[in-house]
């Protein structure tokens, strides 16, 4: 390992923004780290498992998701990243939209693809009808990041000329438009909006932190706004759950009427702005830390595996939760998520899903890598397994 750390340290040109990768790999470890942790099964008389979650149970678990919804991290560091590249595109913003989406598009290709052939494989096995629902349900979950991630990257050059214009203050406009949206589903005329309302804040709420983030790499967002975004989003944060009574959980609670993350609301947007602010005070500190080949190297893997992570986080879970589900109950895995021991024994299953989940990404790697081998047959059914999947799971 120490062989290792000191080849990628001697490889890493010294120009690269340490604090950035840092803070891009703390995001991503949040969402299997989030998903593990707070997404249980339980399961029935006829041996299929069925989604579950520990904060049905427990509501003071819910601080653990204001610490792993990391998502607003994501798109800030996003936006910083894309501004700079897009600064240095040699061609057309087509053609560097278009590299953009393919190195997003392949991974979540391949992952759907390959369960498009494992439903009915498994299906043969024996698996139980509601085992795989569940499974495909879950598989696709984290998948909605890339297609609203793909949305945000196609409008960079517009948030470059925003936060040419307004520097910081181009962000207001998005929250304004998120308040708006939760004043009416849940102030006093929401008996008469319709529940498709809600839809409307899925872009403004995940552009936020991505125009945040264009505006700090194009140098127009500083320490005092930063300062601003820390305290303002804190304050606004305690605000909405001690005054408006949002739900304090930052992800979807099985029974909840409401959620805050799909679609996000105006909660999710004020710890984006905390979490933010905070991100860019804490960057040169961060910088400075990861000077250390032995914190450097595990962010540059991290990072090298950004898609493979989102993507097949949840069949490594699976890898392991399916196949004891014809066991019977084995608590942490297929117990109801609602005593500490099963806390406990979650947490001692986790290694193993990080486990299986560097077992299959060592294959899996293959779909972030340009498909330079592949035919156009090839793509074609890779296309139609991935529609396949989509169906199945979505119907």
């Amino acid at each position: 390992m120490k062989t290792l750390a000191r080849k990628i340290e001697a490889r890493t040109p010294a120009h690269r923004d340490r604090a950035i990768d840092g803070l891009r790999a703390l995001a991503l470890l949040a969402v299997p780290t989030g998903h593990w942790l707070l997404g249980g099964f339980t399961l029935d008389a006829d041996g299929a498992i069925h989604n579950a979650s520990p904060l049905t149970a427990f509501g003071f678990f819910a601080p653990v998701s204001w610490v792993l919804q990391m998502l607003g991290i994501f798109f800030l560091v996003g936006g910083y990243a894309s501004v700079l590249s897009y600064d240095r595109r040699e061609g057309s913003t087509r053609a560097w939209l278009k590299g953009r989406v393919a190195r997003l598009g392949r991974p979540v290709l391949g992952v759907t693809a390959v369960w498009a052939v494992l439903i009915p494989v498994l299906d043969a096995l024996g698996v139980p009808d509601d085992t795989l629902r569940t499974g495909s349900t879950l598989v696709v979950q984290p998948l909605w990041f890339a297609g609203v991630y793909l949305v945000v990257t196609a409008l960079t050059p517009y948030c470059v000329r925003a936060a040419h214009r307004l520097g910081a203050w181009a962000a207001a406009p998005l929250v304004a438009s998120v308040a708006v949206v939760d004043f009416l589903r849940y102030g006093p005329y929401a008996d008469a909006v319709p529940s498709w309302l809600g839809v409307l804040n899925i872009l403004p709420g995940w552009l936020f932190a991505y125009q945040l983030g264009v505006s700090w790499g194009g140098k127009r967002l500083g320490g005092r706004q930063a300062r601003a975004l820390l305290i303002g989003g804190a304050v606004l944060f305690a605000v909405l759950l001690l005054v408006f009574h949002y739900p304090a959980s930052m992800v979807g609670v099985p029974g909840e009427a409401r959620t805050n993350s799909h679609p996000p609301s105006l909660l999710v947007l004020a710890l984006a702005a905390a979490q933010s602010g905070a991100a860019i005070l804490l960057r040169d500190r961060l910088g400075r830390l990861l000077r250390r080949p032995a914190l450097w190297a595990p962010v540059v893997v991290v990072n090298l595996s950004a898609m493979t992570i989102l993507c097949w986080h949840q069949t490594a879970m699976l890898a392991a939760a399916v196949p004891a589900s014809f066991l019977g109950p084995v608590t942490g895995l297929t117990t109801a998520p609602d005593t500490l021991g099963w806390i406990l024994a979650r947490l001692a299953w986790m290694p193993l899903f990080a486990g299986l989940l560097m077992l299959i990404g060592r294959y899996a790697r293959g779909f972030e890598t340009p498909w330079t081998h592949a035919t156009a047959v090839r793509r074609s059914v890779a296309g139609l397994l991935a529609a396949g999947f989509a169906v199945y799971a979505l119907g």
